[in-house]
């Protein structure tokens, strides 16, 4: 029976005999069904023309789809093995492409609603341009991984459990906490732990939870000891913060908001030190053995050698709920009065007219890292029929939809790899399998794609039916060796209604780990 994946361990290091093998946009992976090509969009951020201008590639070149990433990236497939050159030069006029050298290290998450709720502590869209426009200039981040990631929060909470290797998160007075990660994913923030995915402890508002309070958190390094004995255990406000093996609990480095894209990228040459050290060749921060790992002080030092103040602070664990995803809905709040909209893209697939729907309803659009979409900027009057038209083409656009946390990898018949059609075997149960949990779909053992941050039902097809697994950290809860997919609906329902909190199975996952 295909086994869940496990943590990378703290104390084994992954060894790496190559660099990754992640796509881009100018190194092509082979697929089944063509070519395809992964374009790296900081934040998800795009405008309106730049989204008009993939979908054309997308009909032009690839199969007339474009796919959503789990870190809220664009992908294209069915591409010719000889479109490179002209693919590269929609996506240059796009503005998609500002650094061939650095394209696959733009790898940037951060909070979608961020600026558009009235929620969080800063808008940090401003901070995600000019991080992207730091990583670019910086010819030694070019060595970092294809899978490396950044992750900008806006202090509501919801891109802290996507296992990032460098975190940065909003604080009040112009403030925020940066750190490296040292574990993969753990979903410390109460109330999004195992249930974020799936919303059944969260907010049921677009708009989610309010910011994070930290502000008994964090004090000067002097007089805030309560602070770090609260995470004595490793945990911190993501569940993945730094832990210091002098400090007695994980730390964080404070800095001016002002100062956050550079001390993000400093943090990432933080990290391609430590690795050069360990000779691992480690692609991400928790890979690197516990020896080598940097400490908050490590990376305080380096930021006061580039002239950035920092100060070490404890990083605990926050009271209150953390942030979900943004649910299927209208945003209200926005600048002015405005309004944005929140759909999803049934199993991360849009094809070329729904996305060009979007793009068209406002200036621009953001895709987040749970395969949806953010449409900002609308007339407050005009959100409702918007959503109306989007529901009409097919998007998800209500937080009961039966697609909301449902995931597939992309299966028979794009992948050599997977035993079975999976979207179709789950377009065909989705609306009888419905439950708080999420779902992923896999069509082998790697898990293409699989959730981060929280439990889930893990199916993985093994030839003549799937394996139907509570999947997190390697461990299991109820288990089925192998259903048929005439079983399926019934078997799903009953495992996505598993209270995990009965059970030792809600614990962080690694998708590297899975694909080593």
């Amino acid at each position: 029976m295909p086994q869940p994946p496990s943590a990378v361990s703290r104390d084994e290091p992954v060894i790496r005999d190559r660099g990754d093998a992640c796509p881009g946009a100018l190194r092509l992976h082979a697929a089944d069904d063509g070519f395809l090509a992964r374009i790296r969009i900081p934040g998800g951020i795009l405008g309106a023309d730049a989204a008009r201008l993939l979908a054309d590639a997308a009909d032009r070149l690839g199969d007339g789809h474009i796919d959503l990433t789990s870190r809220g990236n664009a992908q294209l497939r069915g591409l010719a093995a000889s479109c490179g050159g002209e693919l590269a030069a929609v996506l240059d006029r796009a503005g998609l492409l500002p650094a061939p050298g650095h394209e696959r290290v733009r790898n940037v998450v951060a909070s979608p609603l961020t600026g558009l709720d009235g929620r969080g502590r800063a808008d940090v869209a401003p901070w995600v341009a000019r991080l992207d426009r730091e990583l670019c200039a910086e010819p030694a981040a070019a060595a970092l991984s294809g899978r490396f990631l950044f992750a900008v929060d806006d202090g509501r909470g919801d891109v802290l459990s996507l296992s990032a290797d460098v975190n940065v998160l909003a604080q009040g007075g112009g403030r925020a906490l940066l750190w490296l990660c040292t574990g993969d994913g753990a979903p410390g923030i109460p109330g999004t732990a195992g249930a974020g995915g799936a919303g059944s402890a969260v907010a049921a508002t677009a708009g989610g939870a309010g910011p994070l309070d930290l502000a008994g958190a964090i004090g000067g390094a002097a007089g805030a000891g309560s602070g770090a004995g609260a995470a004595g255990d490793g945990a911190s406000a993501a569940g993945n913060g730094p832990a210091s093996a002098d400090s007695g609990g994980p730390r964080a480095v404070l800095v001016a908001a002002d100062d956050v894209p550079r001390a993000a990228v400093a943090a990432a040459l933080c990290f391609l030190d430590a690795a050069r050290a360990a000779g691992t060749r480690a692609w991400r921060v928790a890979e690197l053995p516990p020896e080598h790992r940097p400490r908050a002080a490590d990376l305080a030092a380096r930021l006061a050698a580039a002239g950035i103040p920092a100060e070490v602070v404890p990083l605990a664990v926050p009271q209150g709920p953390g942030g979900p995803e943004p649910l299927p809905g209208v945003v209200r709040g926005g600048p002015g009065g405005t309004a944005a909209l929140s759909v999803l893209a049934p199993l991360g697939r849009l094809d070329t007219a729904q996305w060009r729907l979007l793009a068209g309803l406002s200036g621009g659009m953001r895709l987040t890292p749970w395969r949806g979409v953010v449409v900002p900027g609308l007339a407050a009057g005009a959100a409702d029929s918007a959503l109306a038209g989007l529901a009409r083409a097919g998007l998800a656009t209500a937080p009961d939809s039966p697609w909301r946390s449902v995931t597939a990898c992309t299966g028979r018949p794009g992948c050599a790899k997977a035993l079975a059609d999976v979207r179709a075997d789950a377009r065909a149960v989705a609306a009888r399998a419905t439950g708080p949990l999420p779902v992923h779909w896999s069509g082998c053992e790697r898990r293409c794609g699989h959730p981060r941050g929280t439990a889930w039902v893990d199916l993985v097809a093994t030839g003549d039916g799937y394996a139907v697994t509570l999947a997190a950290a390697g461990t299991a809860g109820p288990a089925h060796r192998t259903v048929k997919t005439s079983d399926l609906a019934a078997v799903l329902a009953d495992a996505r209604r598993t209270d995990v909190r009965r059970t030792d199975a809600c614990r962080p996952t690694s998708h590297d780990a899975a694909k080593k």
